[in-house]
């Protein structure tokens, strides 16, 4: 069939196969057509034949003009470990020329090879050796291909790398500086909470008393304070109380409270005026713009032949637990008591309980009564007069032990620190006075 019965359009007929390209377009034939020296010269990659000893035999355009040589400067003049760099040179003569030698073939290798002008170009080699019939040796030949992209991406992910480890290294040092700080300043706070606090209990005969500090953070110095201490006579001051924050202002304020406590019931050891003069103190001491108030509850204990007396004041605080010897509780309510600190006329209210063999009290600070149980519900004073009502009759330790035990339960439900002080009267049989 002719050329003239083709479909129009250049196609072909069904079952026919197509014509070949080069018999219809001249330009694809004359491409096809280019000499080999030619694709040998301007390839896209160099080409380098050297003789056994290095000596440079031949080498394409391409490379030449990578390398800024001309041809005469290098064919029977130089060797190509002449064109290396002095740690390439090196290489080339341990571990090169010996695979060579073994194998007949060295691919992938980088190096670099000296241009004309001093610069340096990383280059990616493939070797082969090429031998006569007799099997002998006749020339090595290299393509070489320009690395220089590649190298500075190389270069450019060294750089991000160490740039990484940098970070890394100064973020190392910054959690290694920041639990220091942090195990420095729980050291501080530890420190600070515990000069705010008695180291012992004194010894009051015919009583036991208990305390323990519960602290919601390491981090911070709470506003959470309790002292015992001797008044005149056999008569004993207490007081239990929570200044308003936290920190080093807080501590401030607890060691001012505290000190003035004691000094105002040595004066005066009587409640009201003891709430009377801390909060004439705190009033001058912290202005307007600068308030500080606290809740506290003071009292006297005065022994007796059947057990104790306890005079109360109480601002704004919360209410005690009474437990008696049957096993029945009871809050201890002081109605009417203002917070201390906060206004000029503040009143505060005062109660009269004896304690009786068997009899226990407690006194805490509401970080108990304001925690939360399953990080929900608040454990309030009812809840918490009915764990204790469970207990049955306790003395001071026991009673410690427990509410202890429920605030660690209470794990990440507890945001404030809580303070606990006992007291109880050992029942018929135990220690008298």
């Amino acid at each position: 069939m002719s050329r003239t019965d083709d479909p129009p359009g250049g196609g072909h007929r069904d079952g026919e196969p197509p014509p070949e390209r080069g018999d219809t377009d001249p330009a694809f034939s004359a491409l096809l057509e280019d000499s080999v020296e030619d694709l040998y010269e301007n390839a896209p990659c160099g080409y380098l034949s050297t003789l056994m000893d290095g000596t440079v035999a031949k080498i394409n355009g391409t490379l030449l003009d990578w390398l800024g040589y001309r041809r005469d400067e290098l064919v029977g003049q130089r060797r190509f470990t002449d064109l290396l760099t002095v740690g390439g040179r090196i290489y080339y003569e341990t571990h090169l020329a010996p695979m060579l030698s073994m194998h007949g073939e060295a691919g992938g290798l980088t190096l670099e090879l000296r241009c004309a002008n001093g610069t340096r170009l990383p280059v990616l080699l493939t070797s082969v050796v090429k031998t006569g019939q007799d099997g002998t040796a006749q020339l090595i030949r290299t393509t070489v291909f320009d690395a220089t992209d590649r190298r500075a991406y190389e270069q450019e992910l060294l750089r991000a790398r160490e740039s990484a480890d940098r970070a890394r290294d100064r973020a190392d040092r910054a959690r290694e500086s920041a639990d220091r700080e942090r195990e420095r300043v729980q050291k501080l706070a530890t420190t600070l909470q515990r000069s705010l606090l008695p180291p012992e209990l004194p010894e009051i005969p015919g009583v036991e008393m208990a305390a323990y500090y519960h602290p919601a953070s390491t981090d911070n110095v709470g506003g959470d304070f309790y002292d015992v201490f001797p008044l005149t006579g056999e008569t004993w001051g207490f007081f239990l109380g929570d200044v308003s924050g936290k920190g080093a202002n807080a501590a401030a304020v607890t060691s001012l409270t505290r000190y003035t406590l004691r000094a105002a019931a040595v004066y005066d050891p009587d409640p009201i005026s003891v709430l009377d003069n801390l909060n004439t103190v705190l009033l001058h001491k912290y202005r307007r713009d600068e308030p500080r108030f606290c809740t506290v509850v003071y009292g006297s204990l005065a022994p007796e032949a059947t057990g104790v007396t306890l005079t109360l004041a109480s601002g704004g605080h919360t209410p005690a637990v009474l437990i008696r010897g049957d096993g029945t509780t009871s809050l201890v309510e002081t109605p009417g008591g203002m917070l201390v600190g906060a206004l000029p006329d503040a009143r505060f209210a005062s109660v009269e309980l004896h304690l009786g063999p068997g009899d226990a009290v407690l006194f805490y600070s509401d970080g108990l009564t304001e925690a939360r149980i399953r990080g929900r519900e608040r454990f309030s004073e009812e809840h918490l007069r009915e764990f204790i009502g469970a207990l049955g009759p306790v003395t001071a330790s026991t009673l410690v032990a427990a509410v202890t035990d429920l605030l660690t339960g209470f794990g990440d439900g507890v945001d404030d620190d809580t303070a606990l002080l006992a007291m109880s009267i050992p029942p018929f049989g135990g220690n008298q006075p």
